[in-house]
């Protein structure tokens, strides 16, 4: 890794960061022009020190993840990006791993929607970001790591979901997803990553070993429909569920909307107030 160079080029861009840009107030006196260390840190999930670290060329082997989630809050052009990696010790992700790039088009559609729950996953149903309202919603913590970020992992091994499914719709969902798993892995069939994680769900999931086996190739087709939503704090919410596949980057974009002037618009936006307020606490 040229840590002096990677160093170097975060401190820049995070100075060249507006901070309007990502969603970040700029009321009051600031003396940075740019981004302040601890914003940054906040917005990709790493310490103060780290980045500090990071910065003074002191922390030499910053993961891929750790470059990734930078290259995004930092809104890196796709030749910074690669010079990012490069820094960093990487190889900027390519055509033949799954992507994990959030494009300006996405980017803007994070920032549109900044009061309304909305997240970002990648085609094997890896969470990328979310706002904090879809944490509020979902309970998804954008602070989980590896594994722990998937949506297959989180419904057959781990906590499982806030939404309100019969014994039916749990299995066509549950099917739906390893299906569509074993779509991305054929037109990703280099990446080792993915490998991995197919391996660590079959481990994990004696019902992923066995959907994965079987012969459903069906992935789910529910671009736009309703759910229900059982929330600790305010209840059952139903809410319209459209999920966005942005094709050319492979990206699945999940937003969650409900009828205005209803009981349910009027229990999300409490659950979103309870939830941002318990995540700034």
């Amino acid at each position: 890794m040229e840590s002096w160079e990677f160093g170097r080029m975060l401190r820049r861009r995070r100075d060249a960061v507006v901070p309007e840009s990502v969603g970040l107030p700029t009321s009051g006196r600031r003396r940075a022009t740019g981004l302040r260390r601890e914003e940054l840190a906040a917005l990709t999930g790493i310490s103060a020190d780290y980045l500090t670290r990071l910065e003074q060329g002191r922390a030499t082997s910053p993961s891929a993840q750790v470059v990734e989630a930078l290259a995004r809050a930092l809104r890196l052009g796709d030749a910074d990006r690669e010079l990012f990696y490069r820094f960093a010790g990487h190889t900027a992700p390519g055509l033949d791993v799954v992507p994990t790039r959030i494009s300006p088009s996405v980017q803007r559609l994070l920032d549109r929607f900044a009061n309304t729950p909305l997240a970002v996953y990648d085609a094997a149903m890896t969470l990328i970001v979310a706002n904090p309202p879809y944490e509020a919603l979902m309970g998804v913590s954008t602070s989980a790591r590896g594994i722990e970020r998937n949506a297959i992992w989180r419904n057959l091994v781990g906590p499982g979901t806030r939404t309100v499914m019969t014994a039916e719709e749990k299995h066509a969902f549950e099917t739906g997803l390893v299906a569509e798993l074993r779509l991305t892995a054929a037109r990703y069939p280099a990446d080792r990553s993915l490998r991995r994680l197919i391996r660590e769900l079959a481990a994990l999931s004696p019902r992923f070993a066995a959907l994965w086996e079987s012969s459903d190739t069906a992935p789910r087709h529910d671009p736009a429909r309703r759910k229900m939503i059982d929330h600790p704090a305010v209840g059952r919410i139903t809410l319209d569920c459209d999920t966005l596949v942005v094709a050319g980057d492979d990206l699945r974009v999940m937003i969650y909307t409900a009828e205005p002037g209803t009981e349910d618009a009027d229990r999300l936006a409490l659950a979103v107030v309870l939830g941002t307020q318990s995540l700034v606490d």
